[in-house]
């Protein structure tokens, strides 16, 4: 079997850029400005995988296409073999980057639903067999209004995320699920966020029994990571920002998380989630993708690789976060009872629908949210701007 050709799918998936009536197909929920790239590879056996890059989509849309020149024709059942030639192929520009990563994590997937449909099982099976039937979910709720119509929907795991009123929210929030749900903070390791202000913040969160606290500061900032556990008694996450084995190693081998969080699209694929479970096992950490602006493939691709690992603790789940998300893949997972089944056909399970793609064309892949900076510091440089107040918001006013 030989790769004869790689082609790329980039679309606008969110918020829109501008108003009218493609626009009117958005739902008003969504935030941010998200592309999502999907990949296609093909085979002169007639078998296609597929994939999904995420990390910066617009920009890695063009590194997928400059790697294509070194796959086609090659056996795309050699997976390991593949990978390694495109890290030494972009070796020059960085080993850890999300823009080389993401570009091989979509075709790393794809690479590896070609190989489960060739031989007819799907991808966990190759991973080394499943361990679980379905994989438990957590979702996203910063309301106790949200975070009830979860529970009641069989979700068992919630996640808050920003830094508005975090005490008074996650307060809110324990009071109103009660202690037989867990109960997760994203404080989205902003810049401006002082080890002391994390610390401070993590010491005022203990007594909700929070799973973990997620970048509390940063992820680069590993000495600042060891200062915030060694103070506070809360289990710590992170890892969505960084990529390949050598990106998220110094998190798991100075043990500074206790769940560490490799986004599926841009850490380098199937094959190297499957090498940070293993690094991570070895430390007794627990592994959780992260999933929060993925579309549907990296999703898919991520329940595999949790159906097969031991440490697997659960996936992040937005499913309502867009009407139309799961009209550009077939078939669209499921949530029952806070899970989603394993999948069972060859390959990854699913495939694009291009026709559905086509009709949301990428405008814009960058902005600014209310939460990226501090209020009434927009007009100063987001990495030194204080945060003023600092007792009314550790108090939750």
């Amino acid at each position: 079997m030989k790769i004869t050709d790689i082609k790329t799918f980039l679309m606008q998936a969110g918020s829109p850029p501008n108003s009218g009536a493609w626009a009117a197909n958005f739902d008003t929920i969504s935030t941010g400005w998200r592309n999502w790239l999907f990949v296609k590879i093909y085979t002169d056996e007639g078998i296609t995988g597929v994939g999904e890059c995420s990390g910066w989509p617009r920009v890695i849309e063009t590194a997928v296409q400059d790697l294509r020149s070194i796959l086609i024709g090659e056996d795309p059942q050699n997976i390991e073999r593949l990978w390694q030639k495109m890290q030494v192929a972009i070796m020059g520009h960085g080993i850890t980057g999300v823009v080389g990563a993401g570009a091989m994590s979509g075709i790393d997937m794809a690479l590896w639903d070609i190989k489960g449909k060739a031989l007819n099982t799907p991808v966990w099976n190759l991973l080394g067999g499943k361990m679980r039937d379905r994989i438990r979910i957590y979702a996203h709720a910063s309301t106790p209004e949200v975070a009830l119509q979860l529970k009641a929907q069989g979700v068992t795991a919630i996640k808050a995320g920003g830094l508005k009123q975090p005490v008074r929210m996650l307060e809110g929030l324990r009071e109103a699920i009660g202690d037989e749900m867990d109960l997760m903070v994203d404080l989205h390791g902003p810049p401006w966020l002082t080890t002391a202000d994390a610390i401070a913040l993590g010491r005022r969160l203990e007594p909700l029994g929070l799973l973990f606290m997620e970048d509390p500061v940063a992820p680069e900032q590993t000495d600042a990571y060891q200062r915030i556990r060694d103070a506070v008694a809360i289990p710590l996450a992170a890892g969505e920002r960084l990529a390949t084995i050598w990106g998220l190693r110094p998190l798991i081998e100075r043990d500074l998380v206790d769940v560490v969080q490799p986004d599926t699209g841009r850490s380098g694929g199937i094959t190297v989630l499957k090498k940070i479970a293993a690094m991570a096992e070895a430390h007794g950490i627990m592994l959780a993708p992260h999933s929060g602006s993925l579309g549907p493939i990296a999703e898919y691709a991520a329940l595999h690789v949790l159906a097969a690992v031991p440490n697997a603790l659960m996936l992040e789940r937005v499913e309502i976060d867009w009407a139309a998300r799961p009209t550009v893949i077939t078939p669209a997972p499921v949530t029952i009872d806070g899970h989603i089944a394993v999948p069972t056909a060859p390959g990854l399970g699913v495939d694009i629908v291009e026709s559905e793609i086509a009709r949301y064309p990428s405008q814009r892949n960058v902005g600014l949210g209310k939460g990226d900076y501090a209020a009434g510091t927009e007009s100063s440089s987001v990495y030194v701007q204080s945060r003023l107040g600092r007792q009314r918001w550790l108090k939750g006013e």
